[in-house]
This record gives structure tokens, C-alpha cells and sequence, in this order.
């Protein structure tokens, strides 16, 4: 199963301001869709109302025009959106909670991770996510260019499955090229019920945020 190729090209929080930006290139099949919608597709936990918030403020740019909420993305757009972020969201805290380690190394650990779990702190989820965990059972892992401790890659909140952290600086840079450049694998396993007209078969598109 193939994810989107809508993919962030930036994703940094000013020092200064407290500002989240957000940065993305829609791929050239994307068909028309207004950008709250989209940018709740790609941004983890973003509400509706929050991207909303952030249009009516003049936050959201297509091609560096400023846009409203109702603006249709098209393919290869470049969409940029800025959130005021609260300073405790900042703020990475340790918490003992359960982690099922499946593999470790010295250069990386292998983790279950729960569905119902969030991978990182973020808008509405503070506590309670996988990172918190991870800093309890890790004292030390390396930050990516988000802040996020030994992250390379994310599996949204209500899926479970395997996921890649890196220990160290080395390990860290070596994972994310390769999951940027595709080398490495990931296989999903869905729950299919209903009356199905066919035994199998073939789903191809863009995967996304149910629009409730």
C-alpha cells in the first residue's frame, strides 16, 4: 500500500516566537481540494478549527500568496502554514509507560508501538505519547531537525505496528535516508469487512484523514 506523495519539505518551530511552520509540495495527482482539508491530511492532530484559525490570520500561503481556508490545492503546490505553538509543547517530559521493545541494538531500538498511542507530542496531545515513554526507558537520543527524539519515522495514533528509533547522531542520519529514499520497507495489514463484490483485488490512491 503506497502512502501519499504529499511530502513536508520543512516542519520547524521558531526559538524566539513559538511558531510552528509547516512546509509541503502537493504531488502532481493531487486533485483539487481546499487546503484546511489539506493540511489536516499531513499535519498529525491538526484540527480543522485550528487550521482555520490560522487562514483567518493570514498564516496559510500557496506559492507565497497569502490564501482563505476555501483555497483549492492543486498539484505542485507549494503550501506553507504557520501555528502559534504553545510553549509547553516544547517542553519533552520522561513518563513511565508501558514500551514493548521487539529488538535492540547500540545503534537503534525496535518498539510496538499501541494503537491508541500518539507517537509525539503535539497540538491536543501532550502526554502520554510514545516520545514520553522513550525518554523514560532512554536517557539519551539524538534530536532530529524537529526535536524529536530519535524519530525517523511515525505510524499514525490509532494504527499499531513496528517502529525505528534511533539511539545515536549516526544511526539517525543513516535511517532517515533511507526511509527518505525508499530502501527500506514498510508493510500495513488492514481489516477489510462488508459485502465486497470481489474476493481481492487492487486499492491504488492517495491515502488520507477520513473527512469526519
Amino acid at each position: 500500500m503506497e502512502k501519499n506523495n504529499n511530502i513536508p519539505i520543512d516542519s520547524t518551530i521558531g526559538e524566539e516566537q513559538l511558531y510552528e511552520h509547516f512546509s509541503f509540495q502537493a504531488d502532481q495527482g493531487q486533485e483539487p481540494l481546499r487546503v484546511d482539508k489539506f493540511l489536516m491530511n499531513r499535519i498529525e492532530n491538526a484540527t480543522r478549527n485550528k487550521i482555520q484559525q490560522a487562514a483567518k490570520l493570514g498564516a496559510i500561503q500557496v506559492d507565497g500568496k497569502t490564501v482563505k481556508a476555501n483555497y483549492k490545492v492543486k498539484g505542485g503546490d507549494h503550501v506553507k502554514v504557520m501555528f502559534s505553538h504553545p510553549p509547553h509543547e516544547n517542553l519533552l517530559v520522561a513518563e513511565d509507560l508501558p514500551i514493548e521493545i521487539v529488538y535492540e541494538d547500540d545503534d537503534l531500538v525496535v518498539v510496538n508501538k499501541a494503537a491508541g498511542m500518539v507517537v509525539h507530542p503535539g497540538h491536543g496531545n501532550y502526554t502520554g505519547t510514545l516520545i514520553n515513554g522513550l525518554l523514560h526507558h532512554f536517557e539519551k537520543l539524538p534530536l532530529n531537525s524537529n526535536d524529536r527524539p530519535g524519530l525517523v519515522h511515525r505510524i499514525d495514533k490509532d494504527t499499531s505496528g513496528l517502529l525505528v528509533v534511533a539511539k545515536t547522531e549516526t544511526s539517525m542520519v543513516n535511517l532517515a535516508k533511507q526511509f527518505h529514499d525508499k530502501t527500506s520497507s514498510r508493510k500495513y495489514i488492514a481489516l477489510v469487512w462488508g459485502a465486497l463484490k470481489e474476493d481481492e483485488g487492487t486499492i491504488e490512491g492517495h491515502i488520507g484523514r477520513h473527512p469526519k
